[in-house]
């Protein structure tokens, strides 16, 4: 049992690496995230990370951070980094990217799987690009292995290999392969890998009349200009975004990954209109989001406030809700529990979306 360190309140759900409840977290934010960031300041520290997105040096315009990074610098996301003056990635060179691929045989543990139009397409596989680092913090991360990819700014040859675009797209235009999904970690530092890397593979699938879906899992935090070109290769080849939007209130956002929860808020709201606003077909659907359940904190406040903005965008877009399981730094927050589930899937619905999953439901206690 852990108590809020203001107000009292105890509850196994309350995890000590934020140390504040909830309603804390909602009522006196100020002093409930003065509290929360130690956790990230400390975790950062010990992998060399920047404590915050730095200030006072090359502006990068990747995502919703715009890390001003110095000379000799990474940015927040510990893959871009200030050579001379140039902003660069860890690689070198944005015609190569640091990570890990493996092929996922059909159907796949997707998190768009309920509505994934390769789910029956046995004997197939689903090409999975797990990018090192991320331009969030999460305290729960589930993938917490793409941070000890970059510990100390150094990229681990035992953890990842550093792969060109030219040699992903010749794995991806394997003849089993139907589709390829970049998650991690995050895209988004490599998105410019990505992306080229993406053109290429439809540029050589029209060639051979070969049908090679593009796929994204994503915190949406993207440079809207970059997200827009993400979707229109997702629509060109059949395939999906999703998009992970952890919390709906600025403060409890920025308690879990370690950001400017107002800031991530408004990227997000933007880049789903923008998505949105692309979609002009009506299967598969372009756009995917997600929310991880963590207990206590992601409730049916904060589920209802996502729902509901997505509901009056288009009802019909997919939301999956997953549960959580204890890692990295919540490992003292027990996995979601079916009653807070169910009472999530009930808001999301009330709130007018028609199409709610449950995207890991053997997890639930």
């Amino acid at each position: 049992m852990t108590k809020c360190k203001l107000c009292g309140y105890e509850s196994e759900e309350i995890t000590e690496s934020i140390g504040v409840c909830v309603e804390c977290l909602r009522k006196e934010p100020q002093k409930a995230l003065k509290i929360a960031r130690e956790s990230h300041k400390k975790w950062r520290k010990l992998i060399a990370l920047p404590i915050e997105p730095p200030k006072n040096g090359v502006r990068c315009s990747l995502c919703v951070n715009e890390c001003e990074i110095p000379e000799e610098g990474s940015g927040y996301c510990g893959i871009v980094w200030n050579k001379g003056g140039r902003l660069i990635p860890i690689t070198g060179s944005y015609d190569y990217a640091y990570l890990h691929w493996y092929l996922d045989p059909h159907p796949t543990n997707c998190v768009a799987g309920p509505i994934c139009p390769e789910k029956n397409h046995r004997g197939f596989y689903n090409l999975a690009v797990f990018f090192a680092g991320c331009n969030l913090d999460c305290l729960f991360c589930q993938n917490i292995e793409h941070k000890y990819m970059i510990k100390d700014g150094k990229m681990d040859p035992f953890e990842g290999i550093i792969m060109s675009s030219r040699e992903l797209a010749d794995i991806a235009m394997r003849s089993k392969v139907s589709c390829v999904c970049y998650f991690g970690g995050d895209p988004t530092p490599h998105s410019p890998y990505a992306i080229k890397t993406s053109r290429e593979i439809l540029k050589r699938a029209e060639k051979v009349k070969s049908m090679k879906r593009i796929c994204w899992e994503t915190n949406g935090l993207e440079n809207p200009n970059i997200i827009r070109e993400m979707a229109r290769l997702s629509l060109e080849s059949g395939g999906i975004i999703k998009i992970d939007w952890k919390a709906y209130t600025p403060s409890v956002y920025e308690a879990l990954t370690g950001i400017n929860g107002e800031k991530a808020l408004q990227r997000i709201k933007e880049n789903i209109r923008v998505i949105s606003s692309m979609d002009e077909r009506k299967e598969p659907p372009l756009l995917v989001v997600s929310t991880l359940v963590v207990p206590h904190y992601i409730d049916e406040e904060e589920v209802r406030g996502i729902a509901r903005y997505l509901s009056r965008i288009n009802p019909y877009i997919p939301y999956i809700l997953l549960a959580f399981a204890p890692q990295h730094l919540m490992h003292d927050v027990p996995t979601t529990s079916k009653r807070q589930m169910e009472r999530v899937c009930t808001i999301a619905r009330k709130e007018g979306l028609k199409r709610v999953f449950i995207g890991n439901f053997w997890l639930l206690r």
